[in-house]
Order: structure tokens, then C-alpha cells, then sequence
């Protein structure tokens, strides 16, 4: 059956689109961060079982991007009503908000992959020094800095896509 609309001119299909990439990329990156440290962390908790306590939020911390981009998905679905309402969005809205998922996804990906390079050295650090716990999450905790910048700029482009009927 043709209903006339082409999938391609659709504003809500890219929308939904928009948000299944940003959600998947910050899930992968997440995944593959925390994969990362807790395999690191297991070797070392082989040998030093009691500091699990002072490694935990150093294995987690590239979960966070994960959240971030499921929070950004959210926001995108909700702002041109795919939760409790009728979808609808411009084919120009649509686009900006896949192009916008395409970008912002990466930078969760990317900042994930490379929070759980900088914890392999946190944990490493309270391997040998379990004194300087504390100081070991602020390694990780600055490429940090990056996946929030790319939550805050996802929602105030999504808040300003929504508003423009371009």
C-alpha cells in the first residue's frame, strides 16, 4: 500500500533515528569503557580483594556516558512527542535532530573509550598507592568534562531545533 509519504521525507522517522544513534553509540562506548576497567580491576583485585571499594567508581565512571546519551535520546523523543503524544516534526527538524545524534553520540562513544583508558592508570595508581584513591578518580573524572559539555549542547540544540519549524 503507498501512502504517499516517502520514509525519507518523514521529520519524525529522523527524530527517531536521531535518537536510536545517540542512544546506541553512548550505550557501545559505555559498554566497551566499563568492559575495559573491570577487567583491568579484576586482575588486580586477584591479588588486593580489599580495594574494591577505592576501584569502584573508577570502573563505572565510563558508564556515565551511557546515561548521558539515554537522557539525550529522552529529550529528543519527548520534545517532538514520541512519549504520551502524537510525533511530529519537520523534515528539517528531523534532520537536525539525526545529525545532532550522529555528533553528540560520537562524542559519548569516544569520551567512554577514552575515560576507560585514563581509569586503567587510576586504578593502577591505587594498585600501588591505596592512599591516593581520592586523587585517582579525578583522572578519569576530567575526560568527564567532555561527555557533559556534549549532554548540555545536545539539550539546548534540542530545545532550539524544537522551537524552529525549519
Amino acid at each position: 500500500m503507498n501512502t504517499g509519504i516517502s520514509p525519507l521525507n518523514n521529520g519524525p522517522l529522523w527524530v527517531a533515528a536521531g535518537a536510536a544513534i545517540v542512544a546506541a553509540l553512548g550505550a557501545t562506548g559505555s559498554g566497551l569503557g566499563i568492559g575495559r576497567t573491570t577487567a583491568h580491576a579484576g586482575g588486580i583485585l586477584s591479588e588486593k580483594p580489599e580495594l574494591f571499594g577505592k576501584m569502584l567508581v573508577v570502573m563505572a565512571l565510563p558508564g556515565t556516558q551511557g546515561f548521558y546519551s539515554l537522557v539525550i535520546a529522552f529529550l529528543m523523543m519527548q520534545f517532538f512527542g514520541f512519549i504520551g503524544g502524537n510525533p511530529q516534526a519537520t523534515i528539517g527538524q528531523g534532520v537536525a535532530i539525526f545529525i545532532l545524534g550522529i555528533v553528540v553520540g560520537f562524542d559519548e562513544f569516544k569520551t567512554a573509550l577514552d575515560q576507560a583508558h585514563s581509569a586503567l592508570g587510576a586504578l593502577d595508581l591505587v594498585a600501588k598507592r591505596p592512599e591516593e584513591g581520592g586523587r585517582a578518580i579525578l583522572l578519569p573524572a576530567l575526560v568527564e568534562t567532555y561527555a557533559i559539555l556534549g549532554l548540555l549542547v545536545a539539550v539546548l540544540l534540542i530545545l532550539w531545533i524544537s522551537k524552529k519549524p525549519f
